[in-house]
């Protein structure tokens, strides 16, 4: 009984295993025909602007009081921190530098998957079931070209500049805790964060997560929403695993690129 036991267990393992490769092959595949059919999507530029406000204007409040209480949080705990050591004039710099190379890319990516990213799953998941795509095929359209591409470069461009949003309000969210409130010297606020934040190697870096990070959480929410079994169930499934799948690929690639970027720093 063990070894029959045994022999379903690595059954399942294999299975699983043989499952999960044949969806990263065919998200890379889904991924490089998105790129290939971007010129006609392109010439559509209307289809794009649309989907920029479906993703990027739609995603501005939660990105906005999200990032104003993380920054409010980040000027009240860091100014607990510093005044043990007598350094509440570097309030400035360590929320700014806080927001830039961490937090701003890291939590807007993870709002973006959980608002957006959901949402063009679920749309394109709908899209399948009610046999919109196929209809689209018979009458010689490509759906990637016309659905999938639009969303993806709405969605490539508007990470980065949701994540710059974030922290600009995050910055003055400790500015207004730390000066305001607590009576930190303004001219040592701004003064510091001037000093200790580096363009190439904060703001740019910065720029390249948030560059990244909208990069994958489209691509997956597009190839689960393109995937999805076309029932309720499936549709349902398909949104979950985006938010949890796009969670996960953040904070990894997050590791990754931190420890890239900030190596020699």
């Amino acid at each position: 009984m063990p070894v029959a036991k045994t022999i379903k267990t690595i059954k399942i393992i294999g299975r699983r295993s043989i499952n999960a490769v044949w969806r990263i092959g065919m998200a890379a595949r889904f991924f490089f025909l998105t790129l290939m059919y971007s010129g006609s999507g392109f010439r559509r530029f209307h289809l794009i602007i649309k989907e920029l406000f479906s993703t990027g204007v739609m995603s501005l409040i939660i990105i906005i009081v999200a990032g104003l209480f993380v920054g409010m949080v980040l000027g009240l705990q860091g100014y607990e921190t510093l005044k043990r050591y007598g350094s509440e004039s570097a309030l400035g710099s360590m929320v700014a530098l806080s927001l830039v190379r961490e937090l701003g890319p890291v939590v807007a990516a993870l709002l973006f998957a959980s608002r957006a990213g959901s949402a063009m799953t679920a749309e394109i998941g709908l899209m399948k079931a009610t046999e919109q795509i196929s209809a689209m095929e018979m009458m010689a359209v490509n759906p990637i070209a016309r659905i999938v591409a639009p969303r993806f470069w709405a969605g490539v461009i508007s990470m980065p500049l949701l994540a710059a949003m974030f922290s600009a309000v995050g910055v003055f969210g400790g500015y207004f805790v730390g000066v305001v409130q607590i009576g930190v010297d303004e001219g040592s606020f701004w003064s510091q964060m001037q000093a200790a934040v580096d363009f190439r190697e904060d703001i740019l870096n910065g720029v390249i997560k948030s560059f990244v990070f909208g990069t994958a959480v489209t691509v997956i929410a597009l190839f689960e929403g393109y995937d999805a079994p076309p029932t309720a169930e499936g549709v349902s499934g398909a949104t979950t695993r985006t938010v949890v799948t796009s969670s996960l690929v953040i904070l990894m690639l997050d590791f990754v690129m931190t420890a890239i970027m900030f190596r020699g720093v």
